[in-house]
């Protein structure tokens, strides 16, 4: 059955998981710091657009590895966090005028949400008590 391929009872692993989950976050830090700080200081957008692409990948790589351990990342308020984040993206994408705002907010929900207590961050919004949720830091 999909369901539990999507949510496993034990959150599946692999080796290195910390250590790449820690690298692709320094990453994506550091190319959504520079992406923010180009809009700031009115860089051309040739200039800015590898970083929106790095700090995109590095975003999507991060959510690889949480949908890799299970689905239930989406059930879950770091899951909404995601969602408010990316819904922050097309908007600027939709009004470019609205760019520098959308990375201040992105940036500052990624910070505070990042350092907010497990148990609220892994907090189950959706079908709780039906599937398994990955707690484990890093």
């Amino acid at each position: 059955m999909i369901t539990q391929y999507l949510f496993p009872a034990e959150p599946r692993d692999f080796p290195q998981r910390r250590n790449l989950r820690t690298l692709l976050r320094a990453l994506h830090i550091l190319a959504g710091g520079v992406l923010l700080g180009g809009h700031i200081f009115h860089q051309p957008d040739p200039l800015l657009i590898p970083w929106l692409w790095f700090a995109v990948g590095t975003g999507a790589a991060l959510m690889a590895t949480d949908l890799y351990a299970s689905f239930s990342i989406l059930l879950e308020m770091r899951g909404l966090i995601i969602i408010i984040k990316l819904l922050l993206l097309i908007v600027a994408a939709i009004y470019p005028a609205m760019i520098t705002l959308a990375l201040i907010t992105i940036i500052m929900i990624g910070g505070i949400s990042s350092h907010m207590p497990g148990s609220f961050r892994h907090r189950v919004l959706f079908l709780k008590g039906r599937f398994t949720s990955d707690c484990r830091s890093g």
